[in-house]
């Protein structure tokens, strides 16, 4: 099929995946089966677009004009072929995790879990694909929207609390800060359409880009700069795919996508030189906060979820420092990040499943019980510290060079220093599931390993983040293309 052909087949399958999904609602066996198909036939679509992006085609289409100027259209370039494929190829061992889960903790109201999941692929593909901002910001919304069944998926007072946190600072930050800065572009640009080097023109005041780039970093809420981040724990009430989903798959991507793509081509680097030190320093500020409320945080779930208000950061950090290696470094840890993350809430989830457990303090000896888990939780938590062989190396890598090469001092202080905060808060986990004796408690109740497609799915997620060490040649390409380098 041609690019753009498969552009439209890509968007419109996890449509009809929702769709058979809900009408295998009453066959599990079948409703599951729906699942995995859709999940594959999309990767396969998307994996199908890569070669074109990489030999320098840009398929797009224009889906309508609702308004004169503002069409629905879409168009891809390599840093959305990125997110595609790590939205698709995730979902697929998501669906495996999930089969596990949902099984396993008898979980309510599986059929609407399943369509709504497929239906946020939909949307996070829709976002990928966007050609221009007015597109991006109908899919960015929409996928709060399909979202937030997700994360009040358990229906309890706790789950509803969470759910408005969540949809309240996401839906508030974009109509107060996102929407505002999307028509001043329109309004100053005669478009919104996404070009290579930016599309202001150069009549816009220092003054007025300062504030429009903080009515974009604060409106893009799903990128979690503090003080808009407290919907990522609150979203944590949310069963463990979800989280995975939240934190690895789509929404926390949709948003430092969303960041990289109106540095690279809404402002331009260039447009952008010397207005950026606030941003650094608020990332900054935010990496180092999150990783210190992380170590501190007992329930694991909650430190995973801080350790992402860090990560995220990191990919804002280096956006705002504008090397042409920095943004390579900000491509990079979309990818490293979601495959790291991804593992470790995959890990949180199976000692759920398996040993009932909720907190760090309860995890002694635990290594020894669930050795699978534990260790692709090692290899998680050694990409987040940025250690090799794991992927967060390379992208940590790429953002130290950028940093050194623009002589960014804040920058690589703020890389040590989380650096040593992410050891510290990790490190420990792995010396209380190895090296402890196992608690009385766990000596009274003996387990073993999760569901075997929740360790198939977390095996699979840790072989990834060890594969895009050695092998980081399809991220690093997109990322050259993106910055135009050789």
């Amino acid at each position: 099929m041609t690019p753009e052909t498969a552009l439209v087949v890509a968007l419109g399958l996890p449509l009809v995946g929702a769709l058979g999904i809900a009408l295998a609602g009453r066959m599990p066996n079948l409703r599951e089966a729906v699942t995995l198909l859709t999940a594959l036939a999309v990767f396969a679509t998307v994996s199908q677009l890569l070669e074109p992006v990489l030999a320098g085609q840009r398929p797009g289409l224009m889906l309508m004009e609702p308004v004169p100027g503002l069409p629905v259209a879409f168009r891809l370039e390599p840093l959305g072929m990125l997110f595609a494929l790590i939205a698709s190829g995730l979902w697929i061992v998501n669906s495996i995790y999930s089969i596990g889960y949902m099984r396993g903790n008898r979980e309510p109201h599986q059929t609407r879990f399943y369509v709504f999941f497929a239906l946020a692929i939909g949307a996070a593909l829709a976002i990928a694909f966007a050609g221009n901002l007015f597109t991006l910001f109908l899919f960015y919304e929409a996928l709060t929207l399909i979202t937030y069944p997700l994360v009040t998926h358990a229906g309890t007072a706790k789950a509803r609390t969470g759910g408005r946190i969540y949809l309240g600072i996401l839906m508030g930050t974009s109509i107060l800060f996102l929407l505002p800065a999307v028509i001043y572009v329109w309004y100053v640009a005669g478009h919104t359409d996404f070009r290579l080097g930016g599309i202001l023109p150069d009549t816009v005041s220092p003054v007025v880009l300062t504030v429009l780039l903080a009515l974009f970093m604060f409106g893009i809420g799903k990128a979690a700069l503090m003080p808009f981040h407290r919907w990522l724990p609150a979203a944590m009430v949310a069963p463990t795919p979800v989280s995975a989903l939240l934190h690895a798959v789509a929404v926390v991507k949709a948003g430092v996508f969303t960041v990289v793509k109106v540095v690279v081509y809404v402002f331009g680097a260039d447009t952008l030189a010397g207005q950026t030190g606030w941003l650094a320093a608020i990332a900054g500020f935010t990496i180092v906060a999150a990783s210190v409320v992380a170590l501190s945080a007992d329930n694991l779930k909650r430190r995973l979820a801080y350790s992402t208000v860090s990560q995220l950061s990191y990919v804002v950090l280096a956006a705002a420092i504008l090397a042409p290696l920095s943004l390579m470094g900000a491509v990079l840890h979309i990818a490293a990040h979601a495959f790291g993350k991804i593992t470790l809430f995959f890990a949180a989830g199976a000692i759920y499943t398996a040993a009932h457990k909720t907190e760090v303090s309860q995890l002694d000896g635990i290594g020894r019980r669930m050795p699978w888990t534990m260790a692709a939780f090692g290899i998680g938590a050694l990409s987040m510290i940025g250690l090799p062989p794991a992927a967060g190396f390379v992208s940590k890598w790429y953002l130290v060079s950028g940093a050194m090469a623009q002589s960014h001092w804040l920058a690589l202080v703020v890389i040590l220093l989380s650096t040593l905060l992410n050891a510290a808060y990790f490190l420990p986990i792995l010396w209380r599931a190895f090296f402890r004796p196992l608690s009385v408690e766990a000596q009274a109740h003996p387990h073993g390993e999760a569901p075997w497609p929740m360790v198939l799915a977390l095996g699979l997620t840790a072989l990834g983040t060890v594969t895009l060490f050695f092998l980081p040649d399809v991220p690093l390409a997109l990322a050259r293309q993106m910055v135009t380098l050789p």
